[in-house]
């Protein structure tokens, strides 16, 4: 019967007709709610003020005039306004990420291939006198470069005194496990200490600040992540080349990063999308020399309420760069995702 041919397939590997149309009618309903809301913010920016009330408006030049009122208060009144605050995002997230994949990178592959014992009165001692430092600083206005040398010099101390007395120790897999808790604790309780110490620092509102928070910030992610990629490589070539004399950075950077490139690349992007996105720290540590693009999005909700339309063309420009990238990256972010699924 012709009804039956819908439902059997034409060659081996096919889907037969009505499962194929069913998948991809799913597929295109699916597209249509994940791209719905970038549509939106798009013809948002392209309307005047009463195109935005109540009832939406979604169809150009048949619900609405497209106009440019928008995108010139954007660029030309508001002009270093704009810029200067893209500019900011562009090198703090670019600056951060850098720093972070490099750190975070360096210390997986550490934890993959050399045992760590740190024992735990060193770790407790360093604790203890680093809090104690903090405290100095805070509450007895000592200058934060004596307090630090003073800690560090009673820290080797007490190292030196206590440790061939309590050998009790950690491992790789404590050492991990506490840099991805770090995550779990709320970013709101460390903004305040994050902001009391690059006040007394004096370097408030400016990029490096940004910079230092965001990396410290998204390190543990790139740890979490890299830490499976790397685990999941061969350690034979590795170790001929080390049979060969290379040293453990060369081995590094010829070898192992060569081949962990999908999932350095597939990191890379997941920590600039954070740090590009980042409000609570910015807020916290910028006010007007170091201020994001989440701020100035942020600033346009005023006394008359949100401006749809100048927040829409702000987000448009700020969300290019990271889909562009996206787009740019997407073969390698597959690869990526699918190296760290495959263990063993």
């Amino acid at each position: 019967m012709p009804a039956l041919r819908l439902f059997r397939a034409r060659r081996l590997g096919r889907l037969p007709p009505a499962a194929a149309a069913l998948v991809y009618g799913l597929l295109a309903f699916w597209t249509l709610i994940v791209l719905f809301p970038l549509y939106w913010l798009v013809i948002t920016s392209f309307k005047l003020p009463i195109d935005v009330a109540y009832p939406p408006k979604y169809l150009p030049f048949l619900d609405f005039q497209p106009s440019l009122h928008a995108w010139r208060y954007i660029f030309v009144d508001l002009g270093n306004d704009t810029l200067r605050p893209y500019a900011n995002s562009l090198i703090v997230a670019t600056s951060s990420t850098v720093l972070a994949v490099l750190t975070g990178s360096m210390a997986a592959y550490a934890l993959t291939r050399i045992e760590y014992r740190p024992r735990i009165v060193a770790v407790a001692t360093f604790v203890v006198l680093l809090i104690g430092a903090s405290g100095s600083v805070m509450f007895f206005r000592l200058d934060w470069r004596v307090a630090g040398l003073a800690a560090l010099a009673l820290f080797f101390l007490v190292s030196r005194a206590l440790g061939s007395r309590w050998r009790a120790h950690l491992g790789n897999g404590d050492i991990l496990f506490w840099m991805i808790s770090q995550r779990i604790l709320p970013p709101v309780v460390a903004a305040l200490p994050i902001y009391v110490m690059f006040q007394q620092l004096g370097l408030l509102d400016t990029r490096f600040a940004l910079i230092v928070t965001y990396m410290t910030v998204n390190l543990p992610i790139v740890v979490w992540l890299m830490y499976d990629f790397f685990a999941a490589l061969p350690k034979d070539l590795e170790e001929s080349a080390a049979l060969d004399g290379a040293s453990r950075f060369r081995i590094f950077r010829q070898i192992v990063l060569p081949l962990a490139k999908p999932g350095l690349i597939a990191t890379s992007l997941l920590v600039l999308i954070l740090a590009w996105n980042e409000y609570l720290l910015a807020l916290f540590l910028s006010t007007a020399r170091a201020q994001t693009m989440p701020i100035l999005v942020a600033a346009q909700n005023g006394t008359r309420g949100p401006q749809w339309w100048y927040m829409s063309a702000l987000i448009v420009i700020m969300i290019a760069p990271v889909v562009a990238l996206t787009v740019a990256a997407q073969k390698y972010i597959a690869k990526g995702l699918l190296l760290g699924a495959v263990k063993g």
